[in-house]
């Protein structure tokens, strides 16, 4: 590694860690519904949503009738966005005139953009119009990541009032975390990225002849304000195909640097916000301790495993250094590495390399991150809701070790609560190992793998951990374009998305109820480095102990295989 590349590891956390605190109280404030800065330009604007929609701000909901119009807003949203890709050809601002996509297809991509997972098995420049781009994809990647965050406020919300039979009101929460917690960071930083060459234009692809004579079509598009609210929604989905290794998506080392910060920039921001909540943010410092600490060991995993040579090249004639094969050669391996554990970490699922060649150590991290809940800062909303399920989790362990009822924030869990995180922590293994194990053993299925082996298994294990995890991201060496793949990889979404939301709505709604018992001196802790220890070790041991075996089979066979 040299000096640059340490810089970008500071320049990175620097980027992220510096402005949450502020941005944390900023979002409590916005979603709350209390005056900020900017009241005068977005308020109007919300009283008029409002009266067109015909909601009451002053109304809130119980957990039942918060779920209700959050499970009725995501399906107009689906159909919506399934009606456009299937049917681009009729629409507007089609100057390619691209086709729409075959229904299962169709079906895949609005589930994949409603969930905030955003796996694409296309191609966005050759499959999608401009107004599939804008009116679909874009659309949901605000309202998607919007979502989660009221889920994640419902849920504070039902940890810090005392019995409460209502959690705020999601219409409302939507339209505030849309307004003001997502559009004018996307409009800054969309603007930073057409300053570094990123197009934003209706113009129609470019014709153009290569220095050895070939012609070459050159697309083009509103590409800024959709990578703008990719990174910071925690999307990931691309305008073009190879994403941000695309120099139209991702054009200098600025750009690069900036995305890769905004992918968990809210997140990180929103563990402030949750600490505004419950009045407390030594709360929110434990829990960003164990994300960094979870962060830090498996990025420093993936750099130490992509620095070193592969075996399989060692030969007096090839120099020993390390494999640059699936890089982009303007990021390097510690632009390329650490992206990887970003978006790993969260639900985003945007990659600059190709993850099919990363070493499969670096495999290994990059599905572990996701295997454990996208809960390593997670998404917008996601990220912290799967993280204080695991809080919880953490709690119940240490009442049992101490022999006490556990509780948290002076919140008794009794069984209606752990009933419903035995739930939540049936999904990722329904999702990965079910719905991977019939994929495994289906002869149709399996000739979609590129390579025999265990790298083979591990390219269907990481599609339906990325489709489970809500993250997007492939190894990219796996068909998944085939109707099989399709829809179980749109169910595994689907799993993974609402397999939550609806546990935590319940769990929220259950909390609000009860009344705060006051914390004393025998109330075990949890804004200390014991409980930090105690909250890394259970992520670790729960992930671990479902997911080690199909590992085995994957990723740590084939580094066996490798000799090092």
């Amino acid at each position: 590694m040299h000096s640059y590349d340490y810089g970008l590891i500071l320049a990175f956390f620097a980027l992220v860690l510096l402005p949450a605190p502020w941005l944390g109280r900023f979002y409590y404030k916005v979603m709350e519904g209390q005056r900020t800065w900017l009241s005068p330009v977005f308020g109007p604007v919300e009283k008029v949503c409002y009266r067109i929609a015909g909601v009451d701000p002053a109304t809130e909901q119980s957990w039942q009738k918060y779920t209700l119009a959050l499970l009725a807003f995501n399906l107009t949203g689906f159909v919506l966005l399934f009606a456009i890709v299937l049917f681009q050809q009729y629409l507007p601002l089609n100057p390619q005139q691209l086709p729409g996509q075959e229904w299962t297809q169709a079906f895949n991509t609005a589930v994949s953009f409603v969930t905030n997972t955003n796996w694409q098995s296309y191609s966005g420049e050759a499959s999608l119009s401009y107004f599939s781009q804008m009116a679909g994809l874009t659309v949901q990647n605000f309202v998607s990541a919007a979502t989660g965050l009221a889920v994640l406020v419902a849920l504070c919300r039902g940890i810090s009032r005392r019995s409460a039979h209502t959690l705020g009101n999601f219409w409302v929460d939507m339209t505030r975390a849309t307004l003001y917690g997502l559009l004018p960071l996307c409009l800054v930083l969309a603007l930073f990225l057409v300053w570094q060459g990123v197009p934003q234009t209706f113009a129609h692809y470019v014709n153009a002849v290569t220095l050895q004579g070939v012609d070459q079509v050159i697309p083009l598009g509103p590409a800024a304000s959709q990578i703008a609210i990719k990174q910071l929604g925690t999307n990931g989905g691309g305008f073009f195909g190879v994403n941000s290794a695309h120099p139209f998506e991702n054009p200098s080392a600025w750009s690069n640097l900036f995305e890769m910060a905004s992918i968990i920039l809210i997140p990180v921001a929103l563990v402030f916000t949750f600490g505004h909540y419950v009045k407390d943010l030594r709360q929110s410092r434990a829990i960003i301790a164990c994300m960094l600490a979870l962060f830090l060991i498996g990025g420093g995993t993936a750099l130490y495993a992509e620095y070193q040579p592969n075996p399989a090249l060692n030969s007096p004639l090839v120099e020993q250094t390390a494999p640059l094969e699936g890089k982009e050669v303007r990021f390097g391996t510690t632009g390329t590495v650490l992206w990887t554990e970003t978006t790993t970490s969260a639900s985003n699922g945007s990659v600059n390399g190709m993850h099919d060649s990363l070493n499969p150590l670096t495999g290994m991290v990059a599905l572990v991150n996701m295997m454990v809940g996208e809960v390593i800062f997670g998404g917008v909303g996601a990220g912290l809701y799967g993280m204080l399920l695991n809080v919880l989790v953490a709690v119940f362990l240490a009442g049992l070790m101490i022999g006490r009822t556990p509780e948290y924030l002076g919140k008794k869990l009794q069984a209606k609560e752990v009933q419903l995180l035995v739930v939540t922590l049936l999904v990722m293994p329904v999702g990965v190992l079910v719905l991977g194990s019939i994929a495994a053993v289906l002869p149709s299925a399996a000739a979609s793998v590129s390579n025999p082996g265990p790298h083979g298994f591990s390219q269907v294990l990481y599609a339906f951990t990325s489709a489970s995890a809500n993250n997007g991201s492939a190894f990219a060496g796996l068909n998944a374009n085939t109707p099989f793949y399709n829809l179980m990889l749109g169910l595994g979404m689907l799993i993974g998305r609402f397999g939550y939301i609806l546990p935590v709505l319940a769990l929220a709604g259950s909390l609000a109820l009860k009344k705060t018992a006051p914390i004393g001196q025998d109330s075990f802790p949890t804004h200390g480095p014991l409980f930090v220890a105690l909250l890394t070790v259970t992520i670790l041991l729960v992930g671990g102990l479902t997911f080690l075996p199909t590992l085995a089979l994957g990723p740590i066979a084939e580094q066996l295989t490798l000799g090092f």
